[in-house]
């Protein structure tokens, strides 16, 4: 597989989350501090609006909505995966005043306003797409962000030593040899494509059963 084709095009991780998605909160053993130190820092008790990136199964989203955010603030989940959406859909009934969640093709322009939203959030997504994916990530998160408002992001990262840095390599070795295996996922460097006008409120890398992520809060220029 060359690596043009070793990532997988939006519509291939639409099936695979179709077909894997009920599973995906088992990676909560590893994914569970990286993300609670994030969410931490990503200051929710003060947004008016907040929008997901990859939405997966809604749990995150309930729980925004039910625990952090303010009982005014709205949230909107964006997915791929027509199995995601409806997961997520149901997931955030209770809250169905302020909650919206939307299928996207994963190529066009989020459906947001320009500066209209407080946060937006992307939990352990960004290491599912392709460097060019990455940098249209943040290019849509800078124009739909108001002034000095914050992007959260936690994503598999490279291990640095040890037992960490072996499995990052395994993983990367399976992703390699076919992207399936991994759900498309492997450890990533983000740090080509982080915006260079934004101020980093957290960047940290946390490891857990030797998986290795980075949690990261940029804030946007005022």
């Amino acid at each position: 597989m060359s690596r043009r084709h070793r990532y997988l095009e939006p519509e291939q991780a639409a099936r695979v989350y179709d077909r894997i998605g009920r599973w995906q909160d088992l990676g909560g053993f590893y994914e569970r501090e990286a993300m609670g130190v994030m969410l931490d820092a990503a200051e929710l008790g003060s947004a008016r609006g907040v929008v997901e990136i990859g939405c997966g199964t809604g749990s995150l989203a309930a729980s925004l909505l039910g625990d952090r955010l303010p009982a005014a603030a709205t949230y909107l989940g964006l997915d791929v995966s027509p199995a995601m959406v409806e997961r997520t859909r149901r997931a955030v009934e209770p809250f169905a005043d302020r909650a919206e969640v939307r299928l996207v093709d994963g190529r066009s322009p989020w459906p947001i306003a320009d500066h209209s939203v407080d946060r937006v959030l992307a939990v352990y997504v960004l290491d599912l797409y392709s460097p060019e994916a990455t940098d249209a990530f943040f290019a849509e998160a800078d124009r739909v962000l108001r002034p000095g408002r914050l992007i959260a992001v936690a994503s598999l990262t490279h291990g640095a030593r040890g037992v960490s840095r072996a499995v990052s390599a395994m993983w990367n070795g399976a992703w390699r040899i076919d992207p399936h295996v991994t759900g498309g996922c492997r450890p990533v460097d983000l740090e080509p494509h982080l915006p260079s006008t934004y101020r980093r409120r957290l960047d940290t890398v946390i490891t857990t059963w030797g998986v290795s992520s980075r949690a990261l809060v940029l804030q946007a220029p005022a």
